[in-house]
């Protein structure tokens, strides 16, 4: 028999409403019981769109976690809020969903993992970029060995002109940064992932402030406040792993490129390379000759994907995620891969911060 899993949600804003509920409300067997934003109206909407029947709004985070009916939470609030909610959850015996990054921070994501490991409760990162189709066919090849030893990746997320008008995007203190810890983390992930390479060495890092002021926007998503607008616009890593591998990590929300390609990876490695540049392309030698390969992504086949034809990567991290908390296995995107990426990010801040390498 399957075990109704019941969820409840903290943070009722764009991720939630755009992601999570909508993703979790075609999951069998699972229902959303609870919901909890600050702003009542939020939560109360959430409830009437999303909601089971019976389903209670709150404003107090820790009056949902009291509900000793909830397995689940999702925490899909700002990221400076992450951390103390998700430890939080934990330690009233939830199972825990957090939106990505991990924490504004490693000091406050290693507190997340600590409470996981403590409580023996699941805790799993919104990385739902590693879950679509692209992502898990490259990762099969890079298990199976196609590549070789990958020595050389490069994590892009590059935006030419859209930074993100609503919510707390702009503000450092609720957010911890800018596109690098918003979107360039989701690239950062994907990489690490497909290498699996989780041990950094040392990275140096830059940001940006150089498009924050313009009122010559051409912003697709709306004119930004110029005035709030206190995180970076852009910021480049270069990172070198304990074995040697280098990774170059691109970010930007307002970039004057055409290149312009957000959460995917380019890998390189001793028997064959790949790239997300125009759909998945496999390259590499074979018979004294170059080929490329372009795997044709629309019928299954890859693991995950098989009897779920058309599932988004939304739908289907949020499938798998129940189904793991569910079946008691290990969900698909570990606390201690994210805590790494965590890491990174951090490190490429700091290097931006104080001119110098910075050393893990």
């Amino acid at each position: 028999m399957s075990k109704l899993i019941k969820v409840g949600i903290i943070g009722c804003g764009g991720i939630a409403n755009g992601k999570h509920m909508p993703s979790l409300k075609k999951v069998a067997d699972c229902e959303m019981v609870a919901f909890c934003d600050i702003v009542p109206e939020r939560a109360e909407k959430a409830v009437k769109d999303f909601g089971a029947q019976g389903a209670k709004a709150y404003t107090d985070y820790k009056e949902l976690l009291a509900d000793p009916e909830i397995d689940v939470v999702h925490v899909c609030t700002p990221n400076r809020s992450h951390s103390f909610i998700t430890v939080d959850a934990l330690h009233a015996g939830k199972h825990v969903m957090c939106e990505k990054p991990m924490a504004i921070n490693s000091a406050e994501a290693k507190k997340m993992l600590d409470a996981a490991k403590e409580t023996g409760k699941k805790l799993s990162i919104g990385y739902q970029n590693r879950f679509r189709d692209d992502s898990l066919y490259l990762k099969k090849e890079a298990e199976d060995g196609t590549f070789g030893d990958i020595y050389y990746a490069k994590a892009t997320a590059l935006r030419r002109r859209a930074v993100p008008t609503w919510g707390v995007f702009l503000d450092e203190y609720e957010q911890g940064g800018g596109p690098l810890i918003d979107i360039g983390t989701h690239a950062l992930d994907l990489t690490l992932w497909t290498m699996n390479n989780y041990k950094p060495k040392y990275c140096v890092g830059t940001t940006y402030h150089k498009l924050n002021k313009d009122k010559n926007q051409g912003n697709s998503l709306g004119p930004w406040d110029t005035d709030k607008f206190t995180v970076e616009d852009s910021a480049f890593g270069f990172i070198v792993m304990e074995n040697g591998a280098t990774i170059v990590l691109e970010s930007a929300w307002a970039l004057n490129t055409l290149d312009y390609r957000e959460a995917v990876t380019s890998v390189c490695g001793t028997l064959a390379g790949a790239d997300m540049i125009d759909g998945l392309r496999i390259n590499g030698i074979r018979n004294n000759r170059q080929y490329t390969l372009t795997p044709k992504l629309t019928s299954g086949g890859v693991a995950f994907n098989d009897g779920v034809r058309g599932e988004s990567a939304a739908d289907r991290e949020e499938r798998l995620w129940i189904e793991a908390v569910r079946n008691d296995t290990e969900p698909m995107t570990k606390p201690e891969q994210a805590y790494v990426v965590t890491q990174i990010l951090e490190g490429i801040y700091t290097s931006a911060k104080t001119g110098d390498i910075y050393k893990f």
